[in-house]
């Protein structure tokens, strides 16, 4: 079998992008269905979907971008695409997709688009993270050359070192730091991915 090269692979993927609005209503979809996307369905994931369709919900209404950053964002001029993998049960994604969006809806230079992981692990390979498969992934593509000009994910740069740091002490993720990291998330109010996502304008 042929293997294709990272522009190839960027090219399917964004062939078989969906909108942010779209990913919404799949995400829905699954969680009125009780299921998830991926290759794995499972009652856990099912209930993560669910909890993430709520999420994304909420944040669509109250996320808020400062009038600093808005400027920023309504100044910035070269055309990008932002190609996110995930999938509907991963919790990060459901914390950062929505200030993303955000992002968009101010600038019509940005155009975000959403794959499914499982779908393009091939792409997901030329972007990993401590060399696993970590979602969200944000891939910033030159909408114009296909060039990719940075990337980001799979949190915002505060949630990761509070993650790393953890992983280094206690080897893996107990369920009481996952709700510490809710709780973290929940005071940040979308915060460190906006100021992330500047950078990644830059």
């Amino acid at each position: 079998m042929e293997v294709m090269t990272k522009t190839q692979l960027i090219e399917e993927a964004l062939s078989d992008a969906i909108s942010y609005q779209d990913y919404r209503a799949l995400t829905e979809k699954h969680a009125l269905e009780g299921t998830n996307t991926g290759q794995e369905i499972t009652d856990a994931l099912a209930n993560y979907t669910l909890l993430n369709h709520k999420r994304m919900k909420r944040l669509d209404k109250t996320l808020k971008i400062s009038p600093e950053m808005r400027q920023q964002v309504e100044n910035y001029d070269r055309k990008v695409t932002w190609l996110v993998l995930t999938e509907s049960w991963c919790g990060d994604a459901a914390q950062t997709m929505p200030m993303m969006q955000k992002f968009a809806d101010l600038n019509k230079s940005i155009d975000f688009k959403v794959i499914l992981r499982d779908e393009h692990l091939e792409l997901m390979d030329e972007f990993l993270y401590n060399g696993g498969r970590s979602i969200p992934k944000l891939i910033a593509i030159d909408t114009t050359t296909r060039e990719v000009i940075g990337n980001w994910g799979p949190r915002p740069s505060q949630a990761t070192q509070l993650v790393d740091d953890y992983k280094r002490t206690h080897g893996s993720l107990t369920p009481e730091f996952k709700e510490d990291l809710q709780v973290w998330y929940n005071k940040d109010k979308g915060q460190n991915t906006a100021r992330d996502l500047i950078k990644l304008l830059k």
